[in-house]
């Protein structure tokens, strides 16, 4: 059984009109003739409302007491036995009394959409559930009444029932929406025009959220290439830090101020690892920015300013988010910072904002509680330390200031070692510490001046200072190695959970993963290559990247997987402890692949089981609608033949016009069987050409009545891409079926219109038209709608007059006729350069 469709009438406070409309709908509806009744309308007293009522079923409420009240609720049982067509369910986030079936009337309304019944409903934009924090902080009052927001995503139609503050104030002020008692209560508090004025912003904006999605479709079903309006795409650079989540919602709400914004979340690890990042705060993230309809990415790189602009330019992005830097102010000494390199070098092409938030100015910590390796500036500092330390500590003893005793001096020596251990290392603590003791020796442990030691004390003092001096800087070395593993291992198992998630969800397709790949290590191209025996040629099952490599030989890194299938990398040498992550990658992409073709195989195997179907309605069709023109010439001609009957010449041109009827049937049945199998076998091949329509649809027409159709072809329209032949076919058969399917008396239209990259060609008839649920159905082969007479053909021709259609480069769809019956639209490729020399008004509106 086919689902129900929901249609919500959207508002943006109480009273201004949802019921009123979906009154007026069913009103309309009703007088076309479909099975319409109320299941549930509130009309709160409001006279105009409740004369919209009249002329409507109404499905008796059921009562239900509850704490001494009875109350009436929507009675789901009564509507499912009424089964109409439609049903009006006013007040969808509407909590029903206990006892009812259902706690939400939403969930009555899913019952009613289950059993293939038509629901009409109604709802204001505060009671959407993620709108509740903001609707309470600007009109003070908390909805209880909630619908969650994917019931009215789902909807197949949101209408927006607009009103502006003043009206509707006016229209309260008038009493049209509460008693006279209550006027002024509202209008002074939730009905003030600041509170409506805002809650009208936020409908208009969740329906232009909806808008967004249909364009998106519509563009996709038409093929449109053109660039409508702007799109913003916006990078945001996180650290791993809490302000991260501020920025990935300050990016959302950015990006939806432009039409199709994007945000991508980034963040650059270094090739050592998640240096000061938290996994559990960049998860979280990660979900955030997800959830919101964002991406997430990890890209590594040693220069984060330079690597966050490579990634912003590689994804052509117009705006990088960042956060305000959480150094303190001496920081600052060490460097600009990645706000300020990033907004310096970003260069006229992108925009950089640097977002202030709560962790602003608390601090990131020393560079030695940093955890990671020792960087090749941070071992230079070490080095100066350790060496020229000493030497500046001796001049300032020797000339500046006082003797102060060779334990003190010591303890100062040490103090350069130890700093020299914490910046670079063992190597420059070991230079400190050599350096140190020849300078304790020769200037302050007599005799000075000379290598020798005289007191035996002065010995072991120096030999304890270069002891202390070597296990510091052991202890520090020992310490940054152990921190630089734990790193590294932790953001493999952050890149390796974050792979495995989204491949065993299926989330990740082939080119996706190779491009997280390229993204992971750096790499400019990444390519999977397999090949079928030992001595066979490689080829390539997937790439990304510029230039990517045929063989695993000439690639910088090659990680095999089995013995017929390598990930070939280019772009510079991985180290030998990365190629523990980069085997799970390949790993994961043989996966993928093996997904991949096994999809495909099941398509065959579906594309299979549909020439299976066909045939066997094939072989229906054959035993009984070509039989029947056949069945009828011979019978005509075996009675001209028969000699015991003398034939008046009425009943012989009779005969002849039986034949000759029963040819012309047979001939079209038989074109049309010919025409689907060249399309189910891929061998028609168009001769496409730019052709004016009026020299083909004209000729389309030649198949049915004279008289039956108008046609409407302006001189103004520009040519179109097209087989001539493919297309007049086309045409013939949507209007062979408008004709066969209008009453007597009805005259089909065919009309065309200019419109942006298109040419549409519309065949409107007033027949008894389709549900929408049939409309995709119509256009499979052997398929007939309704009560179509077994006669009437084998159910081919809209399945021809599509295929010929995408095989044009066009679409074929069904849309309803405004008033009853059905329009195909056959939209065409126009060629680019000519258009109409007046504006094209030449579109008829049908009503």
């Amino acid at each position: 059984m086919a689902r129900g469709k929901l249609r919500i009438y959207l508002g943006a406070a109480p009273g201004v009109g949802k019921t009123y409309a979906m009154l007026s709908e069913a009103h309309r509806r009703v007088e076309r003739g479909t099975d319409c009744v109320v299941a549930f309308v509130e009309h709160h007293d409001r006279p105009r409302t409740e004369v919209m009522l009249h002329g409507l079923e109404q499905v008796q409420r059921r009562r239900l007491d509850y704490r001494g009240g009875v109350f009436g609720e929507m009675d789901v049982d009564a509507v499912l036995a009424r089964r109409p067509q439609v049903a009006l369910v006013d007040e969808l986030a509407h909590t029903n009394v206990p006892g009812s079936r259902n706690t939400k009337r939403w969930q009555d309304v899913e019952e009613l959409l289950a059993a293939g019944i038509d629901v009409i409903s109604t709802v204001n934009i505060q009671h959407l559930e993620s709108l509740g924090d903001v609707v309470e902080s600007i009109t003070g009052i908390r909805q209880r009444e909630t619908v969650p927001d994917e019931v009215v995503r789902r909807a197949d139609q949101v209408d927006l029932v607009d009103m502006s503050p003043e009206a509707l104030r006016r229209r309260m002020a008038h009493g049209n929406i509460y008693k006279s008692d209550k006027v002024d209560a509202a209008l002074s508090n939730y009905f003030r025009p600041g509170n409506l004025t805002a809650l009208r912003e936020l409908a208009l904006l969740w329906v232009a959220d909806r808008v967004d999605e249909y364009l998106t479709e519509y563009r996709s079903e038409h093929r449109v290439s053109k660039i409508w309006g702007s799109r913003e795409r916006i990078v945001v650079g996180l650290t791993g830090g809490p302000e991260g989540r501020t920025l990935i919602r300050r990016a959302v709400r950015l990006a939806e101020k432009g039409a199709g914004g994007e945000v991508l979340a980034v963040y650059i690890s270094r090739s050592d690892g998640l240096t000061g990042a938290s996994p559990k705060e960049l998860a979280v993230q990660r979900t955030l920015v997800e959830d919101l309809g964002g991406t997430f990415h990890q890209v590594v790189g040693e220069d984060v300013p330079a690597a966050l602009l490579d990634f912003a330019r590689g994804v052509n992005a117009t705006q990088i988010v960042l956060g305000v830097s959480r150094r303190k102010t001496w920081q600052y000494v060490l460097g600009p910072g990645v706000g300020a390199t990033v907004a310096r070098e970003s260069g006229p092409d992108l925009d950089v904002h640097l977002i202030t938030h709560a962790e602003a100015g608390k601090g990131r910590g020393l560079p030695v509680a940093r955890g990671a390796r020792l960087g090749r500036p941070r071992v230079v500092r070490g080095w100066l330390v350790g060496v020229l330390g000493p030497v500046l500590l001796t001049l300032l003893l020797t000339s500046v200031t006082p003797e102060v005793g060779l334990a003190n001096d010591m303890l100062l020596y040490l103090t350069f070692t130890v700093a020299a251990a914490l910046l670079g290392g063992l190597l420059p603590a070991l230079a400190s510490a050599v350096v140190g003791s020849l300078l304790l020796n020769w200037f302050f442990t007599p005799p000075v001046h000379t290598l020798t030691i005289a007191d035996p004390k002065n010995i072991v003092a120096i030999a304890i200072f270069i002891g202390v001096a070597v296990s510091v800087a052991s202890v520090v070395d020992l310490a940054a190695r152990r921190t630089q593993q734990a790193s590294r291992l932790r953001a493999e198992s952050e890149i390796l959970s974050f792979l495995a998630g989204n491949v065993l969800r299926g989330e990740t397709g082939l080119e996706e993963l190779l491009e997280r790949v390229r993204e992971t290590f750096g790499m400019e191209s990444v390519a999977l290559l397999e090949r079928e025996a030992d001595v066979a040629p490689w080829t390539c099952a997937g790439s990304v990247g510029p230039r990517p490599v045929a063989n695993p030989e000439d690639a910088d890194v090659d990680m095999p997987v089995g013995d017929h299938t390598a990930l070939a990398l280019n772009g510079r040498v991985l180290p030998a402890e990365d190629r523990r992550v980069l085997a799970a990658f390949a790993a994961q992409a043989v996966v993928v692949l093996d997904r991949r073709r096994l999809q495909e195989e099941a398509d065959r195997a579906r594309t299979l089981a549909e020439g299976n179907r066909i045939r066997t309605a094939l072989l229906a069709a054959v035993s009984h609608d070509l039989r029947t023109p056949l069945a009828g010439i011979k019978a005509s001609v075996t009675s001209l033949r028969s000699d015991d009957v003398e034939w008046s010449e009425e009943d012989r041109a009779a005969l002849l016009e039986a034949i000759e009827e029963g040819a012309d049937r047979l001939d079209h049945l038989v074109g049309n069987l010919l025409d689907m199998s060249r399309l189910q076998t891929g061998t028609v091949s168009p001769l496409v050409r730019e052709i004016d329509l009026d020299e083909v649809v004209p000729m389309a027409l030649g198949g049915v009545p004279e008289g039956s159709v108008d046609l409407d072809i302006p001189e103004t329209l520009p040519m179109v891409h097209v087989d001539k032949g493919l297309l007049e076919r086309s045409v013939a058969n949507l209007v062979e079926n408008a004709v066969k399917y209008s009453p007597p008396g009805a005259r089909v239209l065919v009309s065309a219109s200019a419109i942006n990259e298109r040419v549409e060609v519309r065949v409107v008839d007033r027949g008894p038209g389709v549900p929408d649920d049939a409309k995709e159905r119509i256009f499979e082969p052997f398929q007939r709608h309704g009560d179509a007479p077994r006669g009437a053909g084998v159910g081919l021709g809209l399945a021809v007059a599509r295929g010929f259609a995408e095989a044009m480069g066009g679409t074929l769809n069904a849309e309803d006729t405004p008033g009853g019956g059905l329009t195909m639209v056959l939209s065409l490729r126009r060629v680019p350069g000519r258009r109409p020399d007046r504006p094209d008004y030449s579109a008829r509106v049908v009503s």
